[in-house]
């Protein structure tokens, strides 16, 4: 849905202009803030490369942003339905409750109407909306220093164990082991097809991951482990280097990443992820290609095996790599995201003459 909208630098003007021909049909979501708008918003306006955009609220919401408490991007939805309006204001007013289905139905509504109703208006139901917020609300609380506790009773979780097990599921590590400053930090990044978690030192970036991907928690515990246990969370440079230039790929501005990398692999490993950034965006390799690249034809299963041992995703384009027979191979954050990867790098070529 992304490229249904105009390119980025449309936009942006819009959202200087406070266009109100977007009403309804394009949203800002600001990463420096974490907050939603319409792009009437009356508030100050963002920088370009902390904006991106999105065409729905569903969107903007599993992105991880919460909605302007100054233009009210809910509102509208709200007013068009007195269910919608009801719920949204139970939930303004206990955000921190754990909504359940029962909860709806005490309240007097009919299930299948409030879940039709949230998803035609939102793309998510009700309950995945609250949750949406509860985790990101313990996020934020630990980011900006607060102890786990008190993310814990942010997020709405009467239960540290099951605050620690879901935490853990969403990042791959438990809240207390990512907390305060390190040589390491985390930071949430979230893009149009996922959110992701990036890792970085103070001069390189060295992990970046969808946070669904199986194999995270395993690479945290790597690079745990080369850290010495000290990863905290927050951001260092490179961290808001590759968010900005993931703002512009997936803006359809640039498919260029510049931002420091650290590597940790073989020199065989390191010399597969080297012939995949020369992969053009647009452009698809197969495995057999790629082992006759690096002058070792016979080593096939080896580039697959470098392939899957990627942990920076975008960064180094794994997700160009077929296979012989042009169908889609494994691929750590789902088929579905590399199929997606795969349409909008062909927008990139389908521009290149007009550029």
């Amino acid at each position: 849905m992304l490229f249904d909208l105009p390119d980025h630098a449309t936009l942006y003007q819009a959202l200087l202009d406070r266009d109100e021909s977007y009403e309804g049909r394009a949203f800002v979501c600001v990463a420096t803030t974490g907050v939603f708008c319409r792009l009437t918003c009356p508030a100050r306006k963002p920088l370009a490369g902390n904006c991106s955009f999105r065409a729905s609220i569903g969107e903007c919401i599993e992105a991880g942003f919460r909605p302007c408490k100054r233009c009210h991007p809910l509102q509208p939805a709200a007013e068009a339905d007195p269910i919608i309006a009801a719920l949204l204001k139970a939930l303004d007013e206990r955000p921190e409750r754990r909504w359940s289905e029962g909860d709806v139905a005490r309240l007097g509504f009919d299930l299948s109407t409030v879940r039709r109703s949230f998803k035609r208006h939102f793309g998510m139901t009700f309950i995945e909306m609250a949750r949406q917020r509860r985790l990101r609300e313990g996020f934020e609380t630990l980011v900006l220093g607060g102890s786990v506790i008190a993310a814990q009773q942010d997020a709405g979780f009467t239960s540290p164990s099951a605050f620690r097990a879901a935490f853990a599921r969403l990042l791959g590590r438990a809240p207390g082991e990512l907390t305060g400053r390190g040589l390491l930090l985390a930071d949430w990044i979230a893009t149009p097809i996922g959110d992701m978690i990036a890792l970085s030192s103070a001069s390189q970036l060295h992990l970046l991951e969808f946070v669904d991907r199986k194999a995270l928690p395993t690479e945290l515990a790597r690079l745990q482990q080369l850290a010495k246990g000290e990863i905290g969370l927050g951001s260092y440079a490179p961290i808001e280097q590759i968010r900005a230039e993931l703002g512009r790929f997936f803006a359809g501005e640039s498919a260029d990443f510049a931002t420091p990398l650290a590597l940790h692999g073989s020199a065989f490993t390191r010399a597969v992820w080297a012939e995949l950034r020369q992969i053009p965006a647009g452009e698809t390799r197969s495995y057999s290609e790629l082992a006759r690249r690096i002058g070792q034809p016979a080593a096939v299963r080896a580039v697959a095996r470098a392939n899957g041992a990627n942990q920076l995703a975008l960064i180094i384009p794994c997700h160009r790599v077929i296979g012989a027979d042009g169908s889609l191979t494994g691929y750590g954050g789902g088929l579905w995201r590399k199929q997606k990867l795969l349409e909008i790098e062909r927008r990139y070529v389908r521009a290149a003459p007009a550029a």
